[in-house]
């Protein structure tokens, strides 16, 4: 699938703040004066709205449609005028892993959609930044999960952990598992989704990671505060290594 430069963001959990790390890899690749997009394939747990849609004989017809927060987020980061439907074409209601979710919502997911709007996008930006949905190994369909949908995409990992306790345990096994699966890992960013807490394993983890791991550890992303475009930027320049970055997107 892939024909493009950019990274495929998937966590050691769900929660880690994969949406936070893929809006700052998006303002890194702009900081390199390229135009990246974002992408979340897959969106589980979204809301329902009503919006106007054009019916088959041209009439405007009001519809619940489910909006996905995460690809909303990520389009208005990278300043993106693209329908949703690209940025996230397949969506479901309840949060769940997707194939749980498909199974309850009797939606099967459409894989060719997925390729059809990664495709538009990639001939579109410079840089495609993808988000996955959870771990590596939370499934998409039978036999089917987030390891093979990166692996499809051939984009270069960028693993989102946790800071603290657990957490090196929870980065080696994914980062093993991705290399052995034979998928491409780039690097770690730790990130806080949440506020320090000061522990002795937030001050320590790193140090491990870095003695242990085969891959590199990109940077410590802070928490924020406030969540804005300007906050992300400047925390992601301040805080990750944009020569390792540069040397994946350009």
């Amino acid at each position: 699938m892939n024909m493009a430069k950019g990274f495929f963001v998937t966590g050691t959990d769900t929660g880690v703040g994969k949406t936070i790390i893929t809006a700052s890899l998006i303002k890194v690749a702009e900081s390199l004066g390229l135009r990246p997009c974002g992408m979340k394939p897959i969106e589980t747990g979204c809301l329902e709205s009503r919006s106007k849609v054009k019916s088959s004989k041209l009439k405007v017809e009001e519809k619940e449609v489910l909006r996905p927060s995460d690809g909303i987020f990520l389009r208005e980061m990278a300043g993106m005028s693209e329908p949703i439907d690209l940025i996230a074409p397949i969506r479901f209601k309840n949060p769940l892993a997707p194939f749980t979710a498909s199974e309850i919502e009797r939606i099967t997911v459409d894989f060719r959609k997925i390729q059809k709007a990664y495709t538009e996008l990639f001939k579109k930006y410079d840089v495609v930044i993808v988000e996955g949905i959870g771990g590596l190994l939370v499934p998409i369909a039978k036999d089917y999960y987030v390891l093979d949908l990166a692996r499809d995409f051939a984009l270069p990992l960028i693993i989102v952990a946790r800071p603290g306790i657990g957490t090196i345990n929870h980065t080696m096994l994914t980062v093993n598992y991705a290399i052995k699966e034979g998928l491409s890992v780039a690097g770690i960013i730790i990130n806080y989704s949440h506020p320090p807490e000061g522990s002795l394993a937030e001050k320590t983890n790193l140090k491990i990671i870095t003695q242990l791991s085969s891959v590199p550890v990109f940077g410590i992303f802070p928490y924020l505060e406030m969540v804005n475009a300007y906050a992300i930027e400047q925390a992601a320049i301040k805080n990750l290594n944009i020569n390792r970055i540069k040397n994946y997107l350009c």
